[in-house]
């Protein structure tokens, strides 16, 4: 009986994201991210109360996970397939989705100003401890050995921040800005979208708006 590796063999199979990310998302360069929905409540949360509404966390995790593997500099659109739903509804839902992408980009700013801070200060440690190493290398090797901790470890910090958590950090910040910049629309069914060029030109023209709108608000 022929042994097969099939360890081997299962390392060495490749994944076809990309493909079905194109074939099921991206049309024209824009993602378009649908969204079939039987009642106001999945998208909506029920613990809400008119005038305070939040999004449903399910919806909320169903679409950032969903943008998250489409490419970082595609506009997102939603499509919300319904049949149930009042004009009034649609404006809500509308509204609130921005409202709670807004609101989660503001976190994620908070977030990323944080580590900024960290890695300032962690810099700014380095540079003072080398320092500190260089003048007193003439000090038996125990009390040096005590300044060493902390700049190995202000030095690993900053190593973190710049390979792996300071990547991670502008990663959630592209998604956290492309769900605040979404392009909420309503369908009755579901069909293949199809963007021409003036449509591609009006929606990066709507974003930069918006976006230049938000910078604004900071003077």
């Amino acid at each position: 009986m022929m042994k097969h590796n099939l360890a081997r063999l299962f390392e060495s199979r490749k994944g076809h994201l990309d493909y079905r990310v194109n074939r099921d998302y991206i049309r024209n360069g824009i993602a378009v991210i649908p969204c079939r929905i039987s009642d106001y409540s999945d998208v909506i949360s029920t613990y809400s109360v008119k005038g305070y509404e939040t999004l449903n966390p399910d919806f909320f995790e169903y679409l950032e996970v969903t943008a998250d593997v489409t490419p970082s500099d595609s506009p997102l659109v939603l499509n919300i397939i319904e049949n149930c739903l009042s004009q009034e509804e649609r404006k809500t839902i509308e509204w609130v989705i921005l409202d709670d992408c807004s609101y989660n980009l503001g976190i994620v700013e908070k977030e990323e100003k944080r580590h900024t801070r960290t890695f300032i200060f962690m810099f700014i440690g380095l540079i003072i401890f080398g320092i500190i190493l260089w003048f007193t290398k003439t000090l038996a090797e125990e009390p040096r050995e005590l300044l060493f901790i902390p700049f190995w470890f202000m030095g690993e910090t900053l190593c973190d921040y710049i390979f792996l958590t300071g990547y991670d950090l502008r990663r959630n910040r592209r998604l956290a800005g492309r769900l605040a910049s979404i392009k909420v629309v309503f369908s009755d069914k579901y069909e293949n979208p199809h963007y021409t060029v003036n449509d591609v030109d009006k929606l990066y023209s709507d974003i930069e708006k918006d976006v230049n709108k938000t910078k604004d608000w900071e003077t």
